[in-house]
């Protein structure tokens, strides 16, 4: 893995905007994978001053939550429409998105997955990482989906997202959709961003642990693409 280590958390930011930006000028009609949560919304601003051209690209969204339509103010839908979407000249029907009020949630994985097969794979994956080593709602576990699947949510993970929720983690939905670890290592180029104190034993461990489902971002040392991006206190220790 490259690593690229900066002061603090806005440098981190705008580094992966810039990489973002690069894509999209090299190769104008990209795919791009996607994450949400807060580490990203820096990453959107800076993105949209930059003003990239989004006009044929496209984008996949890499989870959602089960039970909430696009238009639910919470949904990672809506996040990517507020902070992203609505600002940069996307065009219409090009930001792919899993349905989590989808009737039937097996038959909407297998209609994603297909979805970014006939775009070609994704060509720039974005990813953050949780506390506990998730990636996407890839949580621990004693085995790891290969593909996107319907996924129930950990604790602290329902912690960590309870914002947009009143704080309250017992609203948060107990489940969700998420890309599976075969479709994240299928992406040609991965850059995951981590800021913050909070992260540092993640990152640590995905970087030199031993590959595990215990720690689904170790499986990234398997990846030969991809990029580290770090604020001083998420490489401590590392």
């Amino acid at each position: 893995m490259k690593v690229r280590i900066f002061d603090d958390p806005g440098q981190a930011s705008t580094a992966v905007a810039r990489i973002i930006a690069r894509q999209l000028a090299r190769q104008p009609a990209s795919v791009l994978g996607l994450p949400t949560g807060r580490t990203s919304i820096a990453v959107y601003k800076e993105l949209v001053r930059l003003r990239p051209d989004f006009s044929r690209a496209h984008t996949f969204n890499l989870d959602e939550f089960v039970g909430l339509p696009a238009r639910d103010a919470r949904s990672f839908h809506a996040f990517m429409d507020r902070h992203l979407f609505c600002r940069v000249n996307i065009a219409p029907g090009h930001a792919h998105f899993l349905d989590g009020a989808a009737r039937d949630l097996d038959a909407e994985c297998a209609r994603f997955e297909r979805a970014i097969a006939t775009a070609g794979g994704i060509d720039l994956l974005v990813l953050g990482i949780g506390a506990n080593g998730h990636i996407g709602f890839n949580e621990p576990a004693a085995r790891l989906p290969a593909y996107t699947h319907r996924v129930r949510l950990t604790a602290a993970t329902r912690r960590a997202n309870a914002g947009p929720f009143g704080g309250r983690p017992s609203t948060v939905p107990r489940e969700a959709l998420s890309m599976g670890m075969a479709t994240i290592l299928a992406a040609r180029t991965i850059v995951l961003i981590a800021t913050g104190r909070s992260k540092a034993r993640a990152v640590r461990v995905m970087r030199s642990g031993r590959i595990t489902p215990a720690v689904p971002a170790s499986f990234l040392q398997l990846h030969r693409d991809v990029t580290l991006v770090l604020d001083r206190k998420a490489a401590e220790h590392g």
